[in-house]
């Protein structure tokens, strides 16, 4: 189900931003000893609902021009999170539970929807700390059991409004994480051993290279095409700075 935006507007006034009040920076990347993981094969993906056709029209963004430097840093020697061929990576940094990505979900939701076909949207989880950890790892094995897009924001709803899901300060529970998703068809053991594959190891790393490569310190934050890490004064000027920044990769192609 989709976040009801009205809820989750009331969580403005329990805590500040994120990225506001972050201290921690990405994890440095592991060795391969460090990310050792079982290797039990999780259960085959789930069938995910059909995508609805994208026919988004290429719309011009609107309000003035984005200012390097301030409205967005260039990433000297940056590559996207994970290419796909003819089109544009806008990448969200994020963390199931941070507040303000909380709050940023209901607006990045209408957004996205309206992104044209060329554009393609990924969230990227952050691990700052151990609360972390268990929600990005459930976060790529939700993606690899074909569950993601429909757990997402009940995830979120979950953490900040409904409190069925351990927030920030309560400590890691990777067993109730696991549980949660039994809602989608996915077993409990099925789902904790899909969250600590060697896979899901391998993509936690990937991330921790992308934040470090990206600078990337705190969530939410948008990364166009591994190039531009955008940092608006708001959520709103973060999308529209975004918008920008897409017209510019699209016209250099």
């Amino acid at each position: 189900m989709n976040i009801r935006a009205v809820v989750l507007a009331g969580l403005v006034g329990l805590l500040s931003a994120c990225n506001n009040d972050k201290t921690e920076a990405p994890v440095a990347p592991t060795t391969t000893a460090d990310t050792a993981a079982t290797t039990t094969a999780p259960a085959a993906p789930v069938a995910e609902e059909a995508e609805v056709p994208n026919n988004n029209p290429i719309v011009a963004p609107v309000g003035p021009a984005p200012i390097a430097g301030t409205d967005y840093q260039v990433i000297s020697n940056g590559a996207p999170f994970e290419p796909v061929d003819g089109k544009i990576e806008v990448a969200e940094a994020f963390g199931y539970i941070c507040p303000a990505c909380a709050r940023f979900q209901p607006l990045v939701n209408s957004w996205k929807a309206k992104l044209p076909a060329d554009v393609n949207f990924t969230y990227v989880p952050a691990v700052f700390g151990p609360e972390w950890e268990p929600y990005a790892k459930a976060y790529f094995a939700a993606q690899a059991l074909g569950v993601e897009k429909r757990s997402h924001d009940d995830v979120i709803e979950g953490i900040h409004v409904t409190g069925t899901l351990p927030s920030e300060g309560q400590g890691p529970n990777e067993q109730k994480v696991a549980a949660f998703y039994e809602q989608y068809g996915v077993k409990s053991a099925d789902f904790l051993a899909a969250m600590n594959s060697f896979a899901t190891s391998g993509k936690i790393n990937k991330a921790k290279q992308f934040f470090i490569a990206s600078g990337v310190n705190g969530t939410p934050t948008i990364v166009v095409n591994g190039k531009y890490r955008v940092e608006g004064k708001t959520f709103e000027d973060n999308l529209r700075i975004a918008d920008h920044l897409i017209a510019m990769e699209r016209a250099a192609k």
